[in-house]
């Protein structure tokens, strides 16, 4: 069987006979041709020898070409040998194939479609609906709701408060959330605080978490490295630097600000706290702190740090739900007490007061006593009586006419003094 070309001039075809002219400049292909092929199975006549012939220059074959059956395909959908088409530039370049990409996106597109499938089939889809439709999906959907309102209403909460301490200083907005906090008006939320805080320390105790922070880092850093020099290596480019992102991530500045205003808030919460409790602001706050720091006085000698942190944490937390659950047997207990302390200041002071009255007869008497017994000591060391009468006799007559001075003798010849 010979390939004959169909019939047409030599310049529809240039690269498929010797005589015909070039009308371009880019490289010929013995095998593009702008017409259809056509098979003819009765052209075996031509000689064993004979190059491609023809129609134009053999008439007996163009008749026979014109009966025989023939076939004919599009030459569209046959592939371009040409290294210098368009559609091969891709595929004849050194190191700068595709392939890698179209490999990632074809394991992508399988996994997506794997997935979709079986989140699609009856049985995944009846499970779902069990689950979300049923007793344990709806009370689950419920408590979510629930749990994320209570968490809504304390991050709400963060107001400052509308009393002033008493120097007259605005308190920051931690009072208000720490009070809603532990006065378990969320309970959701405040449980969910205590269970965290409780894991924290247990963490702190149990996990050194600087060298597990360390060894994540090691690890981080080597999977990417190594990734990138691999991927340059096999593939010419690096896995890490396909999935960097196109910006790198930073902190907003109004982000910022808020942050550093919270943890200037946190911080002054806890300073304004310590000296409303030494300077008894609140005399019971000062009482319990008093007995909080006597008690782990003693308990530090035996209890580990990590020890006294959890039982404060659970006493910060736990106290005020007790009392919550029980306030009216405390308040009654609190209120027999504060009057059987009332009675007993009365009763005291009473006590007080009349041992004070005789403690001071006692002294006036006794004062009374002791000034008499010096008065006589004193009058008898002077020669006189305790109490001396005073007679007229004892003092002396007055004089009823005006004393008359004597006059000194004035020896004879002398004269007498001028006046």
């Amino acid at each position: 069987m010979a390939l004959i070309g169909g019939a047409h001039d030599t310049n529809s075809c240039p690269q498929s006979w010797p005589n015909t002219k070039a009308t371009s400049s880019r490289p010929l292909s013995p095998l593009r041709c702008s017409r259809p092929f056509i098979f003819h199975p009765t052209a075996c006549s031509l000689p064993p020898f004979a190059p491609f012939a023809h129609p134009q220059h053999t008439p007996g074959l163009k008749r026979t070409m014109s009966e025989a059956p023939h076939l004919e395909l599009n030459n569209s959908d046959l592939p371009d040998l040409d290294p210098s088409a368009p559609s091969n530039q891709n595929t004849y370049t050194n190191g700068n194939s595709n392939k890698p990409q179209l490999t990632k996106e074809h394991l992508y597109n399988s996994a997506q479609s794997a997935m979709d499938s079986i989140a699609n089939h009856p049985a995944t889809q009846n499970v779902k609906n069990t689950i979300n439709n049923g007793p344990v999906g709806q009370k689950v959907k419920a408590e979510s709701a629930a749990t994320r309102n209570e968490f809504a209403d304390l991050a709400n909460s963060r107001t400052t408060p509308d009393q002033p301490a008493a120097t007259g200083q605005p308190l920051t907005h931690y009072h208000s959330l720490f009070y809603r906090l532990l006065s378990w008006k969320n309970p959701r939320a405040t449980g969910i605080a205590f269970a965290a805080s409780v894991l924290f320390i247990f963490a702190a105790r149990y996990l050194n978490v600087l060298r597990y922070g360390l060894k994540l880092l090691c690890y981080t850093l080597g999977a990417t490295g190594a990734a990138e020099l691999a991927g340059k290596a096999a593939f010419g480019h690096g896995f890490t630097s396909q999935v960097r992102p196109r910006k790198y991530l930073t902190i907003p500045k109004a982000s910022l600000e808020r942050l550093l205003d919270d943890v200037e808030q946190f911080i002054n919460f806890f300073v304004i706290e310590s000296q409303r409790i030494v300077f008894a602001e609140n005399v019971y706050a000062t009482v319990a702190a008093f007995f909080a720091s006597l008690i782990s006085y003693f308990l530090i000698k035996f209890v580990p740090l990590w020890g006294l942190a959890l039982i404060a944490t659970t006493v910060a937390y736990l106290g005020p739900l007790i009392y919550i659950q029980n306030k009216e047997v405390i308040d009654g207990h609190l209120h027999r007490a504060s009057t059987l302390a009332g009675e007993q200041a009365s009763q005291i002071r009473d006590l007080a007061a009349q041992h004070t009255g005789n403690a001071a007869n006692t002294f006036k008497s006794y004062a009374g006593e002791y000034t008499s017994k010096a008065q006589d000591t004193i009058n008898q060391y002077r020669g006189r009586s305790a109490s001396p009468e005073v007679k007229r006799e004892d003092f002396p007559a007055a004089p009823a006419h005006e004393p008359v001075p004597e006059r000194e003798s004035v020896p004879e010849g002398v004269p007498a003094p001028a006046l």
